[in-house]
């Protein structure tokens, strides 16, 4: 892999914020979404509407949050309200993308951010959902963003905290999901992957630089689909990593 101006975080940040549409509403958690929000409104989308968990609505990321609850994130904003109000514009259907992370993903974008091993006796005891299962369950396209390996990328979960396709069409209607929402993108240092429309299993959709299709198979606990045509995801470029090293993370909390 290239990384030779860059690294695998750095290189994930860019591809998320290129996601990132412009008078969109992104609903942001911490890490990697914040620098990604954050490059997207100085680069390509100063009208991405950002919200987080703790009530801010619109905040312009003139500097980096540390957390959802920061105060940087009513910086300016829109609206400055609780997270209540914030979970409820999502049920209703007025937040577009959502951004998550996990220790676990499935072939159907469920995540685990609970428990590693048994529940009730876990090897290793998780955060929890926060608000991630909000997320995951309301906005229109979740975006899920992790450092991919056969550890993380599994048949089966542990334990199921944020719902993707589930178990595949048709039953995240049946759970009392929206028609229409559900895991839209997964981005890692080594490729973005997507969801095929008729069995809703992930799918490869482009390979990061200097990758192969072998490496990410071999980094895959279960087999995604491969298309007969795979694209290919573009290196950051000099002004994204200007922005983001200059700009958005000077103090390097992240990168």
């Amino acid at each position: 892999m290239a990384e030779a101006r860059y690294n695998g975080t750095e290189l994930m940040i860019c591809l998320a914020s290129r996601l990132m549409a412009d008078k969109s509403t992104a609903f942001i958690g911490t890490g990697i979404p914040m620098l990604a929000a954050a490059l997207a409104q100085k680069r390509h989308a100063p009208q991405l509407t950002a919200v987080f968990e703790f009530g801010g609505t619109g905040a312009i990321l003139e500097k980096l949050p540390l957390a959802v609850g920061d105060m940087r994130t009513y910086n300016k904003s829109l609206h400055a309200s609780g997270i209540t109000d914030i979970m409820e514009a999502a049920q209703r259907g007025f937040i577009e993308y959502g951004f998550l992370g996990g220790a676990q993903i499935d072939p159907y974008g469920n995540l685990n951010t609970t428990v590693i091993g048994e529940h009730d006796r876990p090897k290793v005891r998780l955060p929890g959902s926060g608000g991630g299962n909000d997320v995951g369950s309301s906005c229109w396209r979740t975006i899920i963003i992790m450092r991919q390996s056969a550890r993380s990328f599994v048949p089966k979960l542990d334990f199921l905290t944020t719902p993707g396709y589930l178990s595949g069409p048709g039953t995240r209607e049946k759970a009392g999901l929206a028609k229409g929402t559900g895991p839209y993108r997964v981005v890692t240092h080594l490729c973005t992957m997507d969801f095929d429309p008729d069995t809703c299993r992930m799918r490869l959709s482009a390979l990061n630089p200097g990758v192969t299709v072998d490496e990410v198979r071999a980094n895959t606990g279960f087999e995604p689909i491969v298309p007969a045509k795979v694209g290919r995801n573009e290196e950051p470029t000099d002004e994204e990593l200007r922005i983001l090293r200059d700009d958005v993370d000077r103090d390097r909390l992240y990168i």
